[in-house]
């Protein structure tokens, strides 16, 4: 390994362990309980030597985690209020169906759970839900409207809002996400307009959240701050915090770092590639044209299937199949491909390897739900092939290329896949989830990029981004029943 390749080494490892130490403090004078009720994994995390604290019920959204809403419950717990999260059935590690009444019966689960916790003040309770959860316990304030003094709802759904309850009612939405903003102004009319009687339990309060979406909402401390001061204006708390949740700046710099120490070791991985390199005009052709044949594949499998339930996770397992009838689709257009090398197989599940841990190690503990339950890693073989041939085309593509055209590359298929997704939406409308991970495909394919321009060998490049894609596909999308 040459000099220059040893310092950025020596200095990845040094950031990530800089990562690790900015998470891990992020937890000082807090403690995290990880429970487990009637099959329902908890979280519980609460001020160290506390007593008698006000406390929230906390609940994420459609293929969300308990994970994916810690941003809260640390902003809370260091503000002094005890924190009970939790996956609801089918979600990341409840392995459980998703039944009718499932979110009630999880809810009610939570709730018992919470008061059981010795620094719990039953008599001071609150919920807060993003999305799925927020309609959650809106209904579970109104079903029960002198259990919890206050509500927050976050990119709101839909409930039975009155001028009485829930008691205190905060919406919080987007500046990005028109029609949850929509939904949110509604339900505020519902609930009888704004109001800051929060004494007789009437508080209504409408805030935008500037400069998020569906998902960067959740990690927004200007959502964080609004709601934990919601709840002290309700419950009177006086403690003063001045935590503000940076853990995701921490994990940005974990992942940096490990995509550093693949840039380190790149020529400890290098395998001469026996696929033949192809024309750029066929490569290009192929791409803008296997969103259509792709898309139209879909509403086929659609007739004989139901296509939402798919590779046995919803959603995800039409974008796997997606992937797949693209890529194969591609790579006919492109045609001719060489047998791969054994060292290749190898090095591409090196790169997954690799890949795994600088996006799932740290993710773990700060926002999504990485490790896969026995159910969901069943199905990891299956949706990894199915994204198999996509980025065997994709590096196919690629190859030999210099950093300007890869750049180009990348916008290209973040540009196809957005669009080829939007495509889907219009024709098979019950896959309406897809359109709140658009924005996530060209963060994606920025780390795929990065991998192929260092491998430079489509098959290992494929084998690792095919594994490390469907695993993410495994461990975010809900189980299907």
């Amino acid at each position: 390994m040459s000099k220059k390749r040893l310092l950025v080494l020596v200095f990845a490892l040094l950031l990530i362990a800089l990562s690790w130490w900015g998470v891990v403090s992020a937890q000082a004078g807090l403690v995290v309980r990880q429970l487990e009720r009637e099959g329902v994994p908890l979280l519980y995390v609460v001020p160290e030597n506390a007593l008698k604290l006000p406390s929230v019920l906390v609940a994420h959204g459609y293929a969300g985690s308990k994970q994916l809403m810690l941003g809260y419950a640390h902003v809370l717990a260091h503000a002094g209020y005890a924190v009970m999260l939790w996956d609801f059935d089918s979600h990341a590690s409840n392995g459980k169906p998703l039944k009718t009444n499932s979110l009630q019966k999880n809810l009610d689960i939570a709730y018992a759970a919470l008061v059981a916790q010795p620094e719990v003040d039953t008599s001071r309770l609150a919920t807060l839900g993003h999305s799925m959860g927020s309609g959650a316990v809106m209904t579970a304030a109104i079903g029960d409207v002198n259990r919890y003094a206050a509500t927050v709802a976050v990119s709101p759904t839909g409930a039975l809002v009155t001028t009485n309850a829930p008691r205190n009612l905060q919406l919080q939405a987007g500046s990005w996400e028109g029609r949850f903003i929509a939904n949110a102004q509604r339900l505020l009319q519902q609930a009888g307009g704004e109001n800051q009687n929060l004494a007789d339990g009437k508080g209504r309060d409408l805030v935008i959240i500037s400069n998020a979406e569906h998902i960067t909402i959740l990690f927004r401390n200007q959502s964080h701050q609004v709601a934990r001061n919601w709840l002290d204006a309700t419950f009177g708390v006086q403690r003063q915090s001045d935590y503000v949740d940076r853990r995701m700046i921490w994990y940005g710099l974990h992942l940096l770092g490990w995509l550093a120490v693949l840039g380190a070791i790149a020529p400890v991985l290098a395998v001469s590639s026996t696929a033949r390199k192809i024309g750029q005009l066929r490569s290009w052709a192929g791409l803008f044209l296997t969103p259509f044949v792709a898309s139209g594949a879909l509403i086929l499998v659609n007739r004989i299937a139901d296509i939402a339930s798919l590779g046995g996770v919803l959603v995800g397992g039409a974008v796997s199949i997606w992937f797949g009838i693209a890529g194969l689709a591609w790579l006919v257009i492109m045609s001719r491909l060489a047998i791969p090398k054994l060292r290749a197989v190898w090095i591409g599940i090196a790169l997954f390897v690799v890949l795994w841990v600088a996006f799932g190690a740290m993710a773990q503990v700060v926002w999504l739900e990485w490790w896969l339950i026995p159910l969901r890693l069943k199905l990891f073989p299956l949706l990894a092939l199915a994204c198999f041939p996509w980025f065997l085309a994709s590096g196919v593509a690629q190859q030999s290329l210099g950093l300007g055209k890869r750049i180009v590359w990348w916008f290209g298929q973040s540009t196809v896949l957005v669009g080829g997704f939007i495509l889907v939406l219009y024709l098979l409308p019950q896959l309406s989830f897809i359109s709140l991970l658009l924005p996530l495909f060209p963060v994606m394919m920025v780390i795929f990029s990065f991998a192929a321009g260092l491998l430079n060998e489509p098959f290992s490049y494929a084998i690792g981004s095919a594994m490390f894609f469907g695993w993410t596909l495994a461990a975010t999308f809900p189980l299907a029943s």
